[in-house]
């Protein structure tokens, strides 16, 4: 046979499209080529599969050898076509039976002695596989994180000799079967090592029961790094789908273990982070902080430090849940649901409004230095939250610590429950039209809210974002309607900080 087929998986965002390795052996002086739109690495496969086969002691066929990876119009990058390229020249030299091929998808890079290394996007290869009913050859590093996949059958390969005596019927691999295993607890910093700040640690507890955004602002040292994270740990564990989606965006920029896999993602980065690095980019895009956190939290401390072409670039996001990326050719959209925990000082110097430490800022400095945030992202912040710092005395005392994660964590599932058995998502995640009909409110309160949007000149969205936290605020304390507490408690987190 001197024509065979080989299956195997593109990496397009986080999709994996179906590429069919076409390998062919003509006559004519010996060359070895491969078509298909391949970049770099994918051309240098050639070297690194003909360097595996002698090294594995097969025959390389002396012969025209043409590879095509179809779809042509379909980009391919990286060294994932290895391991099915060489396949296909042993299928279409006779080395292999070709039978044996149809019912697997192959993925993985080959060392120059034949061993198969891992490469990035196993997880949307292998939902991918298990969509088409077919088992999935991986590297060995790979198999059990692929194997956390419903529905998928996985085939652990350690290097091209041993898989190819499976696949000749000599010496057979086992195939590993997606099971459910029980969600490990996942250690996370606990909220009693925070002392005191008990405004702050309410509004962590409303922002972990609804899914809302919380802005901390105070002088240095007041703990908002600290508060912001503990909020992971107040959170539910992710369910399958919500792990898998999060392991496929982390698989692009590092590998993901299987017990990292139902942890919950905080993303921290710098404040020089630029734009593409908090959204995504690159001339093949790869997805940003926004997307590596979803599921989780960003937390973006020095909030007013980031450039503001970065910070305006994640308002889409916060209303979407989701990172487009557009390029000539093609367009990539990443998954970007997160809760967003932003930290400040209240003036360049931080320590404004503190009774202790004189302000060295002007007022027009204080107002340039806020002014970096726009009112647009200031919208979609549901919760403002002033410090203040605690005095030694407090710090050093051993019986100011507050509750524990575990007790927090308790009543946070007991309101994210009635959410779910009411409107089948969290509070923050409702559309206008829902909040209609799923945001019952007394009359009174329902009073109080028009009478302080419009005392507040709050938007449209401002408005809809306070209704969605006193919905929280109800659910909190497992009432059926919305009260007028709860009303004057939303509007109270959404007051704008004092100007000099």
């Amino acid at each position: 046979m001197e024509l065979s087929v080989v299956y195997s998986r593109a990496a397009v965002g986080i999709e994996a499209p179906l590429v069919q390795v076409e390998t062919h052996l003509g006559n004519g002086l010996p060359a070895f080529q491969i078509v298909g739109l391949p970049e770099t690495a994918v051309r240098e496969s050639r070297d690194r599969v003909r360097c595996a086969l002698q090294q594995a002691h097969f025959e390389f066929p002396d012969r025209r050898i043409t590879v095509n990876l179809a779809p042509a119009d379909l980009p391919k990058e990286g060294g994932r076509f290895d391991l099915p390229i060489a396949l296909g020249i042993l299928a279409a030299s006779g080395q292999l039976p070709a039978a044996a091929l149809t019912a697997h998808e192959f993925i993985g890079e080959l060392a120059l002695t034949g061993a198969v290394r891992p490469v990035p996007g196993i997880i949307p290869a292998a939902l991918a596989c298990s969509a088409a009913d077919r088992a999935l050859v991986t590297p060995a590093a790979s198999a059990a994180l692929a194997a956390a996949v419903p529905g998928s059958r996985i085939i652990a390969a350690e290097d091209l000799l041993t898989l190819c005596a499976h696949l000749n019927g000599r010496h057979r691999l086992s195939v590993q079967e997606h099971e459910p295993q029980p969600q490990p607890a996942m250690p996370y910093p606990d909220l009693a090592d925070v002392a005191g700040q008990a405004l702050a640690r309410r509004a962590l507890e409303i922002a972990a029961s609804g899914n809302h955004n919380l802005l901390l602002v105070g002088p240095p040292g007041t703990g908002k790094t600290l508060l912001a994270s503990r909020l992971p740990g107040l959170l539910p564990p992710p369910d399958t789908q919500e792990a898998l989606t999060c392991a496929a965006l982390h698989s692009f920029h590092d590998s993901t273990s299987v017990e990292h896999l139902w942890r919950r993602p905080f993303r921290h980065p710098h404040h020089s982070a630029s734009a593409a690095a908090l959204i995504g980019g690159g001339a093949r895009p790869r997805p940003g902080e926004a997307s590596l956190a979803h599921g989780g939290v960003l937390f973006l401390d020095e909030l007013p430090e980031f450039s503001r072409q970065a910070l305006e670039m994640l308002r889409e996001p916060l209303e979407a849940g989701a990172v487009t990326l557009s390029r000539a050719a093609h367009k990539f959209t990443y998954p970007a649901r997160f809760q967003l925990i932003g930290a400040m000082n209240p003036c360049p110097c931080g320590y404004y409004g503190d009774p202790e430490h004189s302000c060295r800022c002007t007022s027009e400095h204080i107002q340039r230095y806020r002014h970096r945030l726009s009112g647009p992202l200031l919208d979609r912040i549901d919760l403002h939250v002033s410090m203040q710092r605690l005095p030694a005395r407090l710090l050093l005392e051993t019986q100011a610590k507050g509750e524990s994660s575990a007790a927090v964590r308790e009543r946070v599932l007991a309101a994210r429950q009635r959410q779910q058995a009411r409107q089948g998502c969290n509070n923050a995640a409702l559309s206008a039209q829902a909040l209609a009909t799923q945001c019952v409110m007394r009359p009174a309160a329902r009073q109080q809210l028009e009478q302080a949007a419009d005392a507040l000149q709050l938007s449209g969205r401002g408005l809809h974002r306070s209704l969605r936290v006193a919905q929280t605020l109800a659910d909190m304390e497992g009432a059926d309607c919305i009260d007028l507490q709860h009303v004057t408690e939303a509007l109270a987190f959404r007051e704008p900080m004092p100007l000099p």
